[in-house]
C-alpha cells in the first residue's frame, strides 16, 4: 500500500525529530518545513494526506495559514499543535475545521493515535466489526434454538436491528449478506413461534402469559400520563414505522428528548385497518365490530373508510376509562407535506391542550410507493438505502420540525408508537379464493381460501383470533416471512411485479415488534 504522506510546519521542528523517525519507522512518509509560507507553496507542488501545523510560527501564524489551506483545499485534514491553552484559541481552531488539536508537549503516542485514526480507522474498526458481529452470530444461533419466549424475541430482534445499523457503517466487512441469511432465519422461527402461541395471547387473562400487545398500548402508555393531568399529552402514531426506522430517528431527537424505549407486538394481520384501529379503541377489531358496528359496517380495505373513525375510537375509549379531559381531544391526520407543515406552523395551539393525537402517513406512503416507482426503486433499491431515505425524508420534514418545537415548550409529553413495520417481500406464494376475496399481498379474508401451510397462516374461525367474522364462511389467510400471495392467474407477471416490495399484514420481527416511545424534553 502507498505511504501515506504527511506535511509537518513548525518553526522548532528540529525538536520533534524522535517524533518524525517514529512515524517514519510506521510507515509514515513526512516532510518538514518551518514556517507557513513555504507550506502554502509545497501544497500547490505535491499532494499531501495530513498536514501537522503549529499554531505560533514567526510571520504566518498557523490560524491564518490553516484558513488558506481550508479555502484552497478543504477536505485536507489539518491537525493545529499548539503551547497555547487558552479555550479562545482552540475554539478559534476548532471553527476553522480541523481535525484534530494537540498541546505541546506532545506525545508521540499521540501523534501516532491521530494517524491511526485518520488513515486506519474504518479497517482497524471493520476488524472489530466482523469480529463481534461473527460472536454475536453465533449467540443469536443459540439462542434461536433453546426456543425463546416472546421477550427473548424482542432481545433477538434488537440484536439483528442494531448489526443492521452498525454494517451500513461497514459495508465492506462483506457481511451484509450473512446477516440477510440469519435474518430469514430468524424470521422462519419467529414465525412458527407465533402461529403456536398467538391464539392463547389473544385469549389469555393472564397479561404475564403473553407480550404487549397493540390493544395495551393507550392502557400502559397514553392513560397513565392523561390521568396525571398536568401534562399537555401528543400521542403520535407513525404509520408503517419499523424500528431500524425509528433508530435513524432517534439519532435527531436524541438531544432534545429525554427518551424512554419499551417495545410491545403488533396484532394480526399487520395492517393499518386492523392494527391501527386498535391503537385508538383500546380493543380488539372482534371487540370494536360488537360493541360499535355503527363505525365499523360497511368497512373494506380502503384506508378512507377503515380508519375514518380513530377519533372516534379513542373518545369512546377515554369515555369507557371515565377521563375527562381538561378540553376537547384534538386529532390530526397527517396526509401529505402541507398538512404536515400547517400542524408545525400552528404547534403552539396546542400547547395547552389535554390530550392531542396524530397520524403520520408519510412512510407507509414510501412502502407502497416504491412498489410502484421505479424511481424510488433506484433510490432505495435495498435494506440500508431504505433506512438511508428514511434519514433524508426525516431530516428535512415538518415532523422533525414539529419534535423540534415540542421540545422548547415545557410539560410536554409525547408518546410515540406506530400500527405495524413492513418487510422487504422476496418469495411468492400461490393462493386460491373467489373473485370477492381482499386484495392485500399479506393476509387475505374471504371464502374457500387455500394457501401452502409453509407460506400462511390459515384462520378457519376469525372470532378466535378476535378478527371481525365478515360472515359465516370467510376465513383469514396470513403470509409468514417474507411471502407475498399471489394468484395462479397470470401468475409469473405478478409474482416479478411484486418482488423486491415492502409490505405489511404477515408475520415477521419486523412487521410485529414495534417500538413505543415516551419522550420528553430536557430543556
Amino acid at each position: 500500500m502507498k505511504s501515506k504522506k504527511i506535511l509537518w510546519v513548525d518553526d522548532e521542528i528540529e525538536l520533534f525529530r524522535s517524533h518524525i523517525i517514529l512515524l517514519n519507522d510506521k510507515g509514515y512518509d513526512v516532510t518538514t518545513l518551518t514556517n507557513g509560507a513555504d507550506c502554502l507553496d509545497t501544497l500547490k507542488e505535491q499532494e499531501f494526506d495530513l498536514v501537522f501545523l503549529d499554531e505560533m510560527m514567526p510571520g504566518m501564524g498557523g490560524l491564518e495559514v490553516l484558513a488558506q489551506i481550508k479555502d484552497i483545499y478543504p477536505q485536507l485534514p489539518v491537525v493545529m499543535i499548539t503551547k497555547n491553552e487558552e479555550e479562545a484559541i482552540m475554539n478559534e481552531a476548532i471553527g476553522s475545521k480541523i481535525h484534530d488539536y494537540l498541546t505541546k508537549p506532545v506525545n508521540p503516542s499521540q501523534l501516532l493515535l491521530v494517524c491511526k485514526k485518520l488513515f486506519e480507522a474504518k479497517k482497524i474498526s471493520e476488524q472489530y466489526v466482523a469480529k463481534d458481529y461473527l460472536q454475536d452470530f453465533n449467540q443469536i444461533g443459540m439462542q434461536v434454538t433453546n426456543r425463546p419466549d416472546f421477550g427473548e424475541w424482542i432481545e433477538i430482534y434488537l440484536k439483528l436491528v442494531n448489526w443492521e445499523m452498525e454494517l451500513d457503517k461497514h459495508s465492506d466487512t462483506g457481511l451484509q449478506q450473512t446477516l440477510v441469511e440469519q435474518k430469514k432465519e430468524c424470521n422462519q422461527e419467529f414465525s412458527r413461534y407465533v402461529e403456536r402461541h398467538y391464539l392463547d395471547w389473544v385469549n389469555t387473562t393472564k397479561r404475564e402469559e403473553r407480550p404487549g400487545l397493540s390493544v395495551d398500548v393507550l392502557n400502559d402508555y397514553v392513560l397513565p400520563s392523561v390521568k396525571e393531568g398536568t401534562e399537555s399529552v401528543f400521542y403520535f402514531v407513525i404509520d408503517c414505522l419499523r424500528l431500524d426506522q425509528w433508530l435513524v430517528m432517534e439519532a435527531f431527537l436524541n438531544e432534545l428528548f429525554t427518551i424512554k424505549k419499551d417495545y410491545y407486538y403488533s396484532i394480526l394481520p399487520t395492517a393499518t385497518s386492523y392494527a391501527r384501529n386498535v391503537l385508538f379503541a383500546g380493543l380488539y377489531p372482534l371487540d370494536i365490530e360488537r360493541q360499535y358496528p355503527d363505525l365499523w359496517k360497511n368497512a373494506d380495505e380502503d384506508e378512507k373508510s377503515m380508519n375514518r373513525f380513530e377519533k372516534d375510537f379513542l373518545q369512546l375509549y377515554l369515555d369507557r376509562k371515565r377521563v375527562k379531559l381538561r378540553n376537547d381531544l384534538k386529532y390530526i391526520k397527517i396526509i401529505d407535506p402541507e398538512v404536515g407543515r400547517a400542524f408545525e406552523q400552528n404547534i403552539g395551539s396546542y400547547q395547552n391542550n389535554h390530550l392531542t393525537a396524530v397520524v403520520v402517513n408519510f412512510l407507509d406512503m414510501i412502502a407502497h410507493g416504491r412498489s410502484d416507482s421505479e424511481l424510488l426503486k433506484e433510490i432505495a433499491p435495498d435494506e440500508p438505502a431504505y433506512r438511508s431515505l428514511t434519514n433524508s425524508w426525516f431530516q428535512h420534514s415538518s415532523l422533525y420540525g414539529t419534535f423540534k418545537a415540542l421540545a422548547k415548550m415545557k410539560n410536554v409529553k409525547i408518546v410515540l408508537t406506530t400500527d405495524h413495520g413492513s418487510v422487504r417481500c422476496m418469495r411468492g406464494a400461490k393462493v386460491l379464493g373467489d373473485r370477492e376475496t381482499s386484495t392485500n399481498l399479506r393476509f387475505k379474508f374471504g371464502r374457500n381460501l387455500k394457501a401452502d401451510d409453509k407460506h400462511a397462516l390459515f384462520i378457519k374461525d376469525p372470532a378466535e383470533y378476535k378478527l371481525p367474522r365478515r360472515g359465516l364462511t370467510i376465513n383469514y389467510i396470513i403470509a409468514k416471512e417474507d411471502y407475498y400471495f399471489v394468484y395462479p392467474t397470470d401468475y409469473h407477471r405478478y409474482l416479478s411485479y411484486y418482488k423486491d416490495t415492502f409490505q405489511h399484514g404477515g408475520i415477521s420481527l419486523e412487521e410485529m415488534i414495534l417500538p413505543v416511545i415516551t419522550m420528553e424534553p430536557k430543556s
